[in-house]
């Protein structure tokens, strides 16, 4: 109370550096007044208080029990005892595959992984016209007739 009484803005109207420091007393206060904020100051310092405030107060311990070294140790050995580092992993989370799941191409025929947009256009239009329809290439035009949506006249709610 005598630092807050004594960096109080109003008493210091022209030292900027005492604002901040009022600022400071303040949240120092209500951070040892609230009981869940002091306790995990007091295991974690202002770290932890900045994890509260990020991804809430509940999750401060969960936070650190997975950043801590031992958890790391115990992912990276259960991913690699479990090969999920290899395939799926690869697959899920880049995008990319290493092969060993992909599908194996009948005997006899080549699987092309790269078409390009001229000959994927020209298939299209073949099975097409083989089907016995032709593609729609055109918008269709606008209405020229004046309905009351859009004609001239005064719109109303009434029905009379």
């Amino acid at each position: 109370r005598k630092l807050a009484l004594k960096y109080h803005p109003d008493k210091n109207p022209d030292n900027p550096e005492a604002a901040e420091k009022f600022k400071e007393i303040n949240n120092a206060h209500a951070t040892l007044t609230d009981l869940s904020k002091r306790n995990i100051y007091d295991k974690y310092g202002s770290l932890g208080l900045y994890v509260a405030e990020q991804f809430g107060e509940e999750n401060v311990n969960t936070y650190f029990m997975l950043s801590s070294w031992w958890a790391k140790v115990l992912f990276a050995v259960c991913g690699l005892l479990t090969g999920c580092y290899l395939c799926c992993c690869l697959c899920c989370c880049f995008n990319c595959c290493c092969g060993k799941c992909k599908p194996k191409a009948p005997e006899g025929e080549e699987q092309e992984f790269c078409v390009s947009p001229e000959d994927l256009e020209e298939q299209i239009k073949n099975d097409m016209e083989r089907d016995g329809e032709t593609p729609i290439i055109l918008q269709p035009t606008n209405a020229t007739e004046k309905t009351q949506l859009i004609g001239d006249s005064h719109r109303s709610y009434r029905t009379d």
